[in-house]
């Protein structure tokens, strides 16, 4: 729906009448404005990649259905950004009664409490204030552990009662989430943390569409979208969520991690969201925005990592994040621009990679959390190296080694190191990869490490480490 103008915004009952708007529930206002960008062929959900062809489908056949749902999936799979994106279908603006003290945006036309229908018996059209609600705001979230049934639902006040209200009048209540989101969206994450008090609350308004506030005869038709996230390892668990609210939910959307690694690169340079000019430009090679996708691919078929946990797309975020920021240190101590990340710089990792990864204490119950990431560095490294590395130069560069070559490598090294060492060996070198080294220094230290990273990972030389370098040989 286009936003009504300010000038002839109806202020009123009888000129939100005369101007023709018409009371809809709010899934026919979602099911209506999504059919129409869908038909017009509208970007329906802007800044998700990875699921043109899975999630995406499912979602829209649930909205044209008017289903409450569930989006299903492991941590970091854009389950609680899809669900806020739904809130683009609702229209820009929404008429409700201005009700003192009433946190209701109630429908002019059809209100569900006392208050509303009072203002509508006592008061005559021209008199009603009408209010408009900004899109924005039809939207609420939860995060259900520690979350009670008054926090949902709502509560009996003491106060009020206190005050002299009767217990059994609708003045007495607090309201809870879900009625002051009456006609928008309410999602609640993590659903299975949800106490089973609350989730029968939950239960009742999914089938009846009404609340009832702890057995008193106070009802309420609640016009709202309910939605729902939840890791598949503890929805599917026996007795985390009850059966009869798990029925009620009309679709569950299933996600899942980049099915493609260019995917994973993308999504990650969205979300990091890094400026990479400035005063100290980056580049980034490819074939490093790749390893950095690989080491999220490599830990989640890991068998020394919890699986059931998942591995989020912000390991890959915040290792990307971090390998930038190693790289622009070095620019600022040695005054190289632009920085050219490097293998080296992957070794401060740990910071923004150990709180990420869970293991599975079955299987690396010997080996610490350090072990367990430099392994699937390592994994990574060889898996991106093995795919841009022509076989037939492998064996030259190792002759090379094996006559007593020594390279060092360390993430605060001088470009120009590399180009000192690399004189010994210019023929091979060019041969072992299809990277564009170019003529800059920085960039040409970066294919360096990678080669010598991958003839390491491939176990075609040796390395040691001290004093944060490290030295390839044989």
């Amino acid at each position: 729906m286009t936003a009504i103008a300010e000038a002839t915004k109806p202020t009123t009952l009888r000129q939100l009448r005369e101007s023709g708007w018409n009371s809809r529930s709010v899934k026919e206002e979602i099911r209506q404005n999504f059919m129409r960008m869908l038909s017009r062929g509208e970007e329906l959900f802007p800044g998700i990649i990875g699921y043109d062809n899975t999630v995406i489908p499912e979602i829209n056949l649930a909205l044209i259905a008017g289903h409450d749902m569930l989006f299903l999936g492991e941590k970091g799979q854009a389950k609680s950004r899809l669900m806020r994106l739904l809130v683009r279908f609702l229209d820009e603006e929404l008429p409700y009664l201005l009700i003192p003290g009433c946190p209701v945006h109630e429908d002019p036309y059809k209100p569900i409490t006392a208050a509303g229908r009072r203002m509508l018996e006592e008061l005559p059209e021209e008199k009603i204030p009408i209010g408009w609600w900004p899109r924005q705001q039809r939207y609420g979230e939860r995060l259900a552990p520690g979350t009670k049934f008054a926090d949902l639902i709502g509560e009996i006040d003491p106060a009020k009662l206190a005050a002299g209200t009767s217990l059994s009048a609708e003045e007495s209540l607090h309201f809870g989430l879900i009625p002051r989101m009456h006609r928008g969206i309410f999602a609640v994450n993590e659903l299975p943390e949800l106490d089973e008090s609350v989730q029968v609350g939950l239960f009742n308004i999914l089938e009846e569409r009404d609340v009832q506030i702890r057995g008193y005869p106070i009802r309420f038709d609640i016009d709202v979208l309910i939605l729902f996230s939840a890791n598949p390892a503890t929805y599917n668990r026996s007795g985390k969520v009850i059966p009869q609210l798990k029925d009620r939910i009309g679709s569950v959307i299933h996600t899942h991690y980049p099915l493609d690694r260019d995917d994973g690169i993308q999504i990650t340079e969205q979300e990091a969201g890094i400026d990479l000019g400035g005063e100290f430009p980056v580049v980034v090679p490819y074939f490093m925005k790749q390893i950095v996708e690989q080491i999220s691919i490599v830990a989640r078929r890991s068998k020394y990592i919890d699986q059931q946990s998942g591995v989020s797309a912000r390991l890959s975020i915040a290792n990307y994040r971090v390998m930038v920021a190693s790289a622009r240190q070095r620019a600022a101590l040695l005054g190289e621009r632009p920085a050219v990340p490097r293998i080296s710089d992957l070794g401060h990792l740990y910071s923004s990679s150990l709180g990420k990864l869970e293991l599975d204490m079955m299987s690396s119950h010997q080996l610490s959390e350090r072990q367990v990431l430099d392994a699937i560095v390592a994994e990574a490294i060889r898996d991106v190296f093995q795919e841009y590395v022509e076989e037939h130069g492998l064996a030259e560069i190792a002759e090379v080694f094996a006559k007593g070559v020594k390279i060092e490598v360390g993430d605060l090294l001088p470009s120009s190191h590399y180009v000192q060492r690399l004189k010994r060996v210019p023929a091979a070198w060019e041969k072992a990869f299809e990277v564009n080294a170019s003529s800059d220094p920085a960039m040409r230290a970066s294919c360096v490490e990678f080669v010598l990273a991958g003839l390491y990972a491939t176990e075609r030389i040796s390395r040691s480490q001290q004093r944060g370098r490290i030295v390839y040989e044989t």
